[in-house]
């Protein structure tokens, strides 16, 4: 496998062609593949978070399997490896979701109403914020979306959404369960 990571840019891995090739498919995760994908990046400079992220972009996820493999390969400790893991918010240990739904708890929002929303969201998922439906729908809280004047807001997507109440949000989750793209 030629080199993994073309150019390290604002903190991100440039992920070559053969690695964007396969990971249009998400490959399966397996360790010999998930060893070459780190070997490969072992040389460059932090080589620790690019090649976490270029583990996520093969398979979607960071397996929790790649974790000591990731650890001997770079000569660090698991622990080491597990903590940047879990401080960056865009890798992940499983599988993405389908969508994702993020509703705003700030204070702004809260006073528009944004708990009573909360709440009717963890009734409609049957758990608490955090929760992925069956059909792929993860619904989280974020602190404030810089929306505050037309609160409560919620990011469907990317795609920010003001004024969300109860009925808004069962549009936004009935559309996302019809249509199999994404907004």
């Amino acid at each position: 496998m030629r080199g993994v990571c073309d150019a390290v840019e604002r903190g991100r891995c440039a992920v070559t062609s053969d690695i964007r090739a396969s990971s249009s498919a998400r490959a399966t995760y397996s360790n010999d593949d998930a060893r070459q994908v780190v070997e490969a990046l072992k040389s460059e400079p932090g080589p620790m978070l690019i090649a976490l992220q270029a583990l996520q972009q093969r398979y979607g996820y960071v397996d929790p399997d790649a974790v000591p493999l990731v650890a001997g390969i770079l000569n660090v400790s698991r622990a080491e490896v597990y903590g940047v893991l879990t401080f960056y918010h865009d890798l992940r240990t499983v599988r993405a979701p389908r969508a994702v739904v993020r509703l705003c708890v700030a204070e702004a929002c809260q006073a528009v109403g944004s708990r009573e929303l909360r709440a009717h969201a963890e009734a409609v998922l049957g758990g608490p914020l955090g929760t992925t439906t069956a059909d792929g729908i993860a619904i989280e809280s974020v602190y404030c979306l810089g929306n505050c004047a037309l609160g409560p807001a919620a990011l469907v997507n990317g795609r920010l959404v003001g004024r969300v109440d109860a009925a808004a949000l069962d549009r936004v989750l009935d559309s996302l369960r019809v249509e199999d793209q994404v907004l």
